[in-house]
């Protein structure tokens, strides 16, 4: 009986033991890409294969964001960028959940309103830009409702699907238990979809930063998205690059910190 748990013991630790080095290994190999693209981007760069004006390199890019740091403008920057997205994502989830519940509760509305929200959704929010700059001037108002628009309607659609996907047989016990349907959505389809509401905060999240950068090439003279259309505009290309390279940082911070969110939720309620 003993030796038989051993052996069972040791398929687990063989099987941990095996996962542990298959993710240490994808993550070199993911190291050993990156670093072989800088220095190929560098040496390219250095023996005139790529125009450095164009294309610049990862030693112009480290100097150019050294610069930024050094006057405070990348801080600047970064900090109303990360304002703006988390304001437009807390705003997006609220009224996403506000109007999913909504059309949960009225059949008839949701039937109404669906060819609505999937024509919003489909169209190009970069075409709703000038617009909003009209309506409301240009400032963190009208960027912060560009960045709300590239995600609420895909949002709203995606909560509202998983409510309907929830098990309709726990549903019609609550309401044989004498249950109303406020009931039944706070004890049944609401926690049955928080999968749902987790997965698409991580993509509405990406969608935000996508939205405020949008807004701010248009309508603002600070953050990310205005460091880089200036760059372009003064044929600083580094300066874009590194833009670029920190947005990159900001989304992976980003994504990471809705992950980590997930996993504590997911191990706390045991999904």
């Amino acid at each position: 009986m003993k030796t038989k748990r051993n052996q069972e013991l040791t398929k687990q630790e063989e099987f941990v033991r095996d996962h542990r080095r298959h993710h240490h290994q994808v993550s070199a190999w993911r190291f050993i890409i990156f670093a072989l693209f800088l220095a190929l981007w560098e040496i390219s760069a250095a023996l005139g294969w790529i125009d450095s004006f164009f294309f610049a390199s990862p030693s112009r890019v480290v100097l150019c964001l050294m610069d930024q740091f050094r006057s405070n403008n990348m801080l600047t920057h970064i900090g109303i960028t990360l304002f703006e997205t988390v304001v437009s994502f807390f705003l997006v989830i609220l009224f996403s959940l506000l109007t999913a519940t909504l059309l949960w509760y009225s059949p008839k509305l949701s039937e109404i309103l669906e060819p609505y929200l999937v024509v919003l959704n489909s169209l190009p929010k970069s075409a709703l830009a000038p617009l909003f700059i009209v309506w409301l001037g240009t400032g963190a108002t009208t960027i912060i409702v560009a960045g709300i628009s590239v995600a609420v309607f895909g949002s709203v659609i995606s909560l509202y699907t998983g409510f309907q996907q929830v098990d309709a047989e726990k549903v019609t016990l609550i309401y044989t238990l004498g249950g109303r349907k406020r009931d039944a959505f706070f004890k049944v389809v609401l926690p049955g979809s928080l999968p749902v509401l987790l997965s698409t905060a991580k993509v509405n999240i990406g969608l935000a930063l996508v939205g405020v950068i949008i807004g701010e090439f248009l309508a603002a003279r600070r953050g990310l998205g205005y460091l880089i259309i200036y760059g372009s505009q003064v044929f600083r290309l580094d300066m874009v690059i590194t833009g670029i390279i920190v947005l990159c940082i900001i989304a992976l911070v980003f994504y990471k910190s809705i992950q980590l969110m997930e996993h504590q939720i997911k191990k706390e309620f045991k999904m």
